[in-house]
């Protein structure tokens, strides 16, 4: 995972509430084992209206989503989290997240940042507004910069710090490969291995 500190770019206003995870990607395309690929499925039933936000060109390459509140609700699914960063988005700011969604997002380098409502409306105003509107997410100061918004946001201590170093479940067990290796050497060889 590629560490998180700095997010600046445009944004994509989604001025929806409780966007469950079906709504973000459909359980059809569910079938891939890889993580990646689920970008051009990403809210497909809402793709088809040709007034989704998503379908305008003023959007196009954003990097932050910002959205209503109870963001991922429904299945845990982690597809969603896999689909909103396969399009190219680093960050999603919301009043409120559902939390396996949150904790999926954390886990592939996707930040979930909690506002409060009268500042995600700011925010998703000045965008709606003008879509040029540069949004700076800086996990190290935890705070979120625009024009029209300065505020601070909070983060659970142990997830900051894994995303600020760039570190995965994978690469958490990884950095005691010594002693587990030291482990599985001593153990007896007629213990079962699997």
């Amino acid at each position: 995972m590629e560490p998180v500190t700095r997010i600046e770019g445009t944004a994509v206003p989604l001025d929806r509430s409780d966007v469950d995870t079906d709504q973000i990607v459909p359980a059809q395309f569910l079938k891939r084992i890889e993580r990646t690929g689920f970008g051009p499925f990403l809210f497909h039933e809402w793709r088809k209206d040709p007034s989704f936000v998503l379908n305008d060109e003023r959007y196009a390459g954003a990097s932050i989503l910002i959205a209503g509140a109870n963001f991922g609700g429904g299945s845990s699914r982690e597809h969603a989290p896999w689909a909103l960063e396969d399009f190219g988005f680093r960050a999603v700011i919301a009043p409120s997240f559902a939390d396996i969604f949150r904790n999926n997002c954390c886990k592939i380098g996707l930040l979930p940042v909690e506002l409060p409502q009268e500042s995600v409306r700011a925010l998703m105003d000045a965008v709606l507004d003008e879509p040029a509107t540069r949004i700076v997410v800086d996990l190290e100061t935890l705070s979120v910069a625009a024009p029209s918004v300065e505020e601070s946001f909070a983060f659970d201590d142990f997830r900051r710090w894994c995303l600020l170093e760039g570190f995965d479940d994978i690469d958490l067990t990884m950095r005691h490969a010594d002693e587990i290796a030291a482990f599985e050497a001593a153990r007896p060889s007629w213990l079962p291995t699997a």
